[in-house]
């Protein structure tokens, strides 16, 4: 256990990015009639996502938040292509056609393993897991970068991804998007679901801040002394 990492979604530099926005409009802060400028979380949420050596968690206070992580693992008892093959109806045929095509063994598994990545941190960000189809969620990348989605074949522009690498052939991905995209039953647990184009980019460019590599030592350590705090107050 003590070899193994966590990843935290650092929510105190998600504060302080948020204190120091400039405009009067933002949905994520608001003056008192004292002067005193707080916080506004409409939507807050979080999302969590464990695989290999490493857990996850990543937080939004207005867009929807998914969040997955990948271990590169090589299938013992089949091939690679018999491997990928049991998931051929998760994946539209330009998906599908870039994952068969990546070139080896080992970038066939790695093409397919970041496509899962990122439909999975979607159906988690919007609150149906597994059960939504997930071939109707389709990736457009340029070299993993500038994640674009299609969803019934139709671009979603108010969506936001990320895919980064970690080390030891772990991928994690974030998928920040409009509320009005979760399921029913999510959404009526949301605050807040309307916004103008302003009030909404408001959250949905927000930067994405890196997330902070704690070991499972060190985390306990920091709840050490935040008990150790708050029993001192």
């Amino acid at each position: 256990m003590g070899s193994r990492h966590i990843k935290m979604g650092p929510i105190y530099q998600w504060l302080l990015f948020c204190s120091f926005s400039s405009s009067s409009t933002s949905p994520l802060l608001h003056t008192q009639e004292c002067g005193r400028v707080c916080f506004d979380f409409p939507n807050f949420n979080f999302n969590v996502s464990h695989h290999g050596d490493y857990v996850a968690i990543a937080s939004e206070p207005l867009c929807l938040v998914g969040l997955d992580i990948v271990c590169h693992m090589i299938p013992e008892k089949e091939t690679v292509l018999e491997y990928v093959q049991n998931f051929s109806s998760c994946f539209s045929s330009l998906e599908w056609n870039q994952i068969i095509t990546a070139g080896s063994n080992d970038e066939v598994l790695s093409e397919f393993y970041r496509y899962w990545c990122l439909k999975e941190a979607y159906v988690k960000a919007i609150g149906s897991g597994l059960a939504y189809g997930l071939h109707k969620v389709e990736f457009h990348h340029t070299g993993w970068t500038n994640i674009s989605v299609k969803v019934d074949g139709i671009l979603n522009s108010q969506w936001r991804f990320w895919l980064s690498y970690l080390g030891k052939g772990h991928w994690v991905s974030v998928a920040r998007g409009h509320p009005r995209s979760a399921i029913e039953s999510y959404k009526r647990s949301l605050k807040q679901t309307k916004f103008n184009e302003e009030e909404y980019n408001e959250g949905l460019l927000l930067p994405n801040p890196r997330f902070v590599l704690r070991t499972v030592e060190e985390l306990f350590s920091v709840i050490h002394k935040a008990k150790c705090s708050c029993l001192s107050s």
